[in-house]
């Protein structure tokens, strides 16, 4: 790993708390001279003779000129999160008054840190591990309590665990294909073939396991794009209405009243949808129209969840039937929902719907917001689908995907080869492997990548 542009000898510091006037703000310092040039300007105890994890009231002052009253919270290296001395000022959150500290302890040593540059220094000083550091971005962006879990899981090392042991089994028969290497002339085999295929059948199921439930992570941290599809006058504005409980959608008896997309995120089991409200499906009259049903037609394709919704006095099963089959798309989930329940002349046409054969849809009332409990679980479980159990790994991360599947590509080709290639061509594939699984923690690196992951991160994390 090459860290020749990432030293950790200067201090750097930066506001932890975000941007604005608030109660009070938070400046952190981290590096070998913080307590230092914190004591420099700190008018009360000596820091530099208090002990870690220890707090002092004081005041900031330039020169003779207080800036702030201020409290003064000390972590001695190597036990704060970058596992350097670590000094956190906690004054009144003015703009001026934060401006001015981070001036004044500029002026005195320290220099301002760059994008998640705390959290480099964590990872570079192996309080962290790459994957674990990653995790940190995802639980101060994470939005519901399913994608702050998986945060928090990873950042607990969940996931690096189980790369790790991974990594060992295959470091082990590496060095055994490697002494192999070394008897070549001698025709000696010190790895058993048999055990390592099994390994690798074993690690594969693994990896496979991991790839698939990136959809399901992904999902959770970045949220399930729901569309609701239907003819006009369906109810669908109605239906968004209801599932949000507040009119975020102007409803009306005319139909193509909607001709653009409505977008509003619902929280179901600390799951987010993205529900998008859409322009009806019909031959559109107008130009504006003809594009709110495009509109439709891109935003289904793009979503994960299709809520298909549809008026049983204004349709005929066999329309119905033609609708669905036009718009199941590979990949795309597809609730069908009957609407207006309520309303007597439903009743029969809904059991006409049902003795024909067709019977796999959930019957509603979104103007009376019956079974509507019924459909947001309905909505819940076919994204999840069983598998979030609150203590399994979940893939978040498309950079950890890619580098699964460069893994799993690279065991396949163990397999294949084990009983036709030499030693040495095994030896590469595994190595190849290794490398893949090590991008992922951070046993393998470049300071691009590292630069490309930490610049993603906000200043003072």
């Amino acid at each position: 790993m090459t860290n020749n542009t990432m030293t950790n000898d200067q201090t750097i510091v930066a506001l932890a708390t975000p941007n604005g006037t608030g109660a009070i703000g938070i400046i952190r310092l981290s590096g070998p001279e913080a307590i230092t040039i914190a004591n420099g300007v700190f008018k009360g105890k000596d820091l530099t003779k208090q002990a870690s994890h220890t707090i002092h009231f004081g005041g900031i002052a330039d020169g003779d000129i207080v800036l702030d009253e201020v409290l003064v919270s000390l972590f001695v290296a190597p036990r704060s999160y970058t596992r350097e001395n670590v000094v956190e000022i906690s004054c009144h959150g003015s703009a001026y008054i934060i401006e001015s500290i981070i001036k004044l302890l500029i002026k005195k040593g320290a220099r301002s840190a760059k994008a998640g540059e705390f959290t480099l220094r964590a990872f570079l000083n192996g309080q962290l591990d790459l994957s674990q550091a990653e995790a940190v971005a995802d639980l101060i962006a994470s939005n519901s309590k399913a994608s702050q879990q998986v945060a928090l899981n990873q950042l607990r090392g969940g996931f690096s665990n189980q790369l790790q042991v991974l990594r060992d089994q295959l470091v082990q028969f590496a060095s055994l294909i490697e002494l192999e290497l070394d008897f070549a002339e001698e025709d000696v085999e010190f790895a058993n073939r048999d055990q390592l295929k099994k390994l690798i059948n074993e690690i594969n199921k693994v990896i496979g396991n991991l790839i698939r439930s990136f959809e399901l992570g992904n999902a959770i941290k970045q949220g399930v794009n729901t569309v609701i599809a239907g003819r006009p006058n369906a109810g669908k504005s109605t239906l968004l209405n209801a599932l949000l409980n507040e009119e975020r959608a102007i409803v009306s008896h005319i139909p193509g009243t909607t001709r653009d997309t409505i977008e509003e995120v619902l929280n179901i089991n600390g799951i987010n949808f993205r529900l998008i409200d859409t322009a009806g499906i019909r031959e559109a009259t107008d130009a504006i129209e003809q594009i709110g049903v495009q509109r439709t037609m891109e935003k289904i394709s793009q979503s994960a969840l299709l809520i298909y919704l549809f008026d049983a006095e204004q349709i005929t099963g066999e329309e119905l039937q033609q609708d669905i089959e036009s718009l199941q798309k590979p990949g795309i989930n597809m609730l069908v929902v009957a609407n207006k329940s309520d309303l007597p002349e439903q009743a029969s046409k809904l059991s006409n719907l049902r003795t024909s054969g067709f019977s796999d849809f959930l019957s509603i009332s979104a103007k009376e917001k019956l079974h509507i409990d019924e459909l947001k679980n309905k909505i819940y479980s076919s994204a999840i689908k069983d598998q979030l159990t609150g203590d399994e790994t979940l893939v978040t991360n498309i950079r950890h995907l890619e580098a699964l599947q460069k893994t799993e590509e690279a065991l396949i080709r163990v397999l294949s080869g084990m009983d036709e290639v030499t030693s040495d061509f095994l030896a590469m594939d595994i190595k190849q492997a290794l490398h893949y699984l090590g991008e992922i923690t951070g046993a393998v690196t470049t300071d691009d990548l590292l630069e490309n992951i930490f610049s993603k991160f906000c200043i003072g994390k």
